[in-house]
């Protein structure tokens, strides 16, 4: 790294034990095998086991990231609220995508899906916000979803 004129800042690094190595130390010492974790670029990783009982490192959503993109598109919703629902519903979507796209790796399946749900059920209070006249019941809004679905949570990149 010096090599390239880069240091490494003490207070934002540290080294931790992880591994399947350190996992099976563990568990043979009748220790927890649950392993420390951390944050980068808006990912929580963890030491989990895939399907074969193998330990990986696995990625999902960092719950910190996770609330503050809900709190963005609740305050995008409230603010296009008075688009027409084509155009609304068009532009929720590549919002959708977007997020699908960059969340959606292996292991983060249940989070990309988390985030579908909550945002159906932002939606669904936005819209009934719009006017007393053109509100929808459950049914109506599932009817509607139906005309104009949202994206599906999709895993893009397979890291594995």
């Amino acid at each position: 790294m010096e090599k390239f004129g880069l240091q490494l800042e003490n207070s934002k690094s540290r080294l931790l034990q992880s591994g399947a190595y350190i996992a099976r130390a563990k568990q043979k010492n009748g220790e927890s095998i649950r392993l420390q974790t951390f944050d980068f670029l808006g990912f929580t990783f963890y030491c989990g086991r895939s399907r074969k009982g193998m330990p990986y490192i696995m990625p999902k959503t960092s719950s910190k990231k996770f609330r503050q993109k809900i709190r963005d598109i609740k305050v995008w919703l409230y603010a296009n609220r008075d688009q027409p629902l084509k155009k609304l519903m068009g532009m929720l979507n590549l919002k959708l995508i977007g997020h699908y796209r960059y969340y959606g790796i292996s292991f983060n399946g249940r989070m990309i899906s988390n985030y579908k749900q909550q945002v159906r059920e932002l939606l669904f209070k936005v819209l009934n916000r719009r006017s007393d006249r053109k509100s929808y019941t459950r049914e109506g809004f599932i009817e509607m979803l139906k005309y104009y679905p949202l994206a599906m949570p999709k895993i893009y990149v397979s890291l594995f």
